[in-house]
């Protein structure tokens, strides 16, 4: 598809998938719109991106908002989102209000406005308690956290939208993106920017369990090119949602050695009682998103924090020790 002057929104476009989006976009000559309330985003995110942006501030939640976003869109980008299974445990409500009703807005407005396709962020969490590995579309199991339980719902309003209003929709499963603009600072922090700040300031990464759990890192370029991809993607491909992973299981503890290795100091993981909402093994079989949408992952888990650890070293006064790394440097 060529994304020259077509209009596209993004949704959470200040946030840390949405922003890397919006500077993709820009590059492909697409007009970009973005709408975020800084809940989670962050206006420097796009500070790089001047005046070749059209910044709405504004919520999800306000369907007048929605609207106003959406007028002479082509193309959502619908990454807003409230994320982060810890967080959802404490405060399941806003969880479910920003995820479910937010987006039932965004597609409302998009429904309304006649936006061409719309490509919304669903998640690996949609897998649940099945134990089934690799994990295949088809074989979802039951949430295990109210954020899982909003993408999921997510997943049934999309495929009720497209049944009802012949609207072209299509979700993307990320499988734990990571990469430059994740932020490490507070409580429900991911875990790849919170080892990356640790290490630097000589303290131990913090393990949740024994570290034998495991994930499918993907890198955040990666979950870029599968959006622009979904956007272009033939008619075959709509109408429901991918994995976009790797398709590659390591450990958490052998991502924090991977880390560590990168810092070049600090100690040793340390272990902590493992958290309630969290699955033990996830891996992706990306077969699907590959046949349907062309999206192949380009970087493997050492290419893509190698990436990362150069974005922290930009950043400056970060891996030399004087002054050492805290979690405020990486913002």
């Amino acid at each position: 598809m060529d994304f020259r002057d077509v209009h596209v929104l993004i949704t959470g476009g200040a946030g840390f998938i949405g922003s890397h989006l919006v500077e993709e976009l820009l590059r492909l000559g697409a007009r970009v719109r973005v709408l975020d309330n800084f809940s989670t985003g962050k206006p420097s995110n796009l500070e790089h991106c001047g005046d070749r942006i059209e910044l709405q501030e504004g919520d999800i939640r306000d369907m007048d908002a929605c609207r106003q976003a959406v007028e002479a869109v082509h193309v959502v980008f619908h990454q807003a989102a409230l994320g982060s299974v810890p967080r959802s445990m404490e405060d399941p409500a806003t969880t479910m209000a920003v995820n479910v009703a937010g987006t039932a807005n965004v597609f409302t407005a998009a429904r309304d406005a006649k936006v061409a396709r719309v490509v919304y962020a669903s998640s690996s969490s949609v897998y649940g308690d099945s134990e089934k590995l690799p994990k295949r579309e088809g074989q979802e199991g039951r949430p295990l956290s109210p954020y899982a339980l909003s993408k999921v719902m997510n997943e049934e309003i999309a495929g009720l939208f497209a049944r009802l209003f012949e609207m072209e929709l299509i979700g993307l499963r990320y499988f734990n993106v990571y990469g430059p603009r994740q932020d490490p600072a507070g409580p429900y922090a991911a875990v790849i920017p919170k080892f990356f700040a640790a290490l630097a300031s000589g303290k131990p990464p913090l393990i949740y369990g024994d570290g034998e759990q495991s994930r499918d890192f993907t890198f955040v370029e990666d979950a870029v090119a599968a959006n622009l991809l979904a956007a272009a993607a033939p008619q075959s491909a709509i109408g429901r949602a991918y994995n976009i992973a790797a398709g590659r299981r390591t450990t958490v503890r052998e991502l924090a050695m991977l880390v560590r290795e990168l810092v070049g100091k600090g100690p040793q993981p340390e272990c902590a009682n493992p958290r309630s909402g969290d699955v033990l093994h996830s891996l992706a079989d990306p077969t699907a998103a590959r046949e349907a949408l062309g999206f192949c992952a380009q970087f493997s888990v050492e290419e893509g924090l190698a990436k990362t650890h150069e974005y922290y070293i930009e950043l400056g006064e970060c891996f030399s020790g004087e002054p050492p790394l805290t979690t405020r440097t990486l913002l």
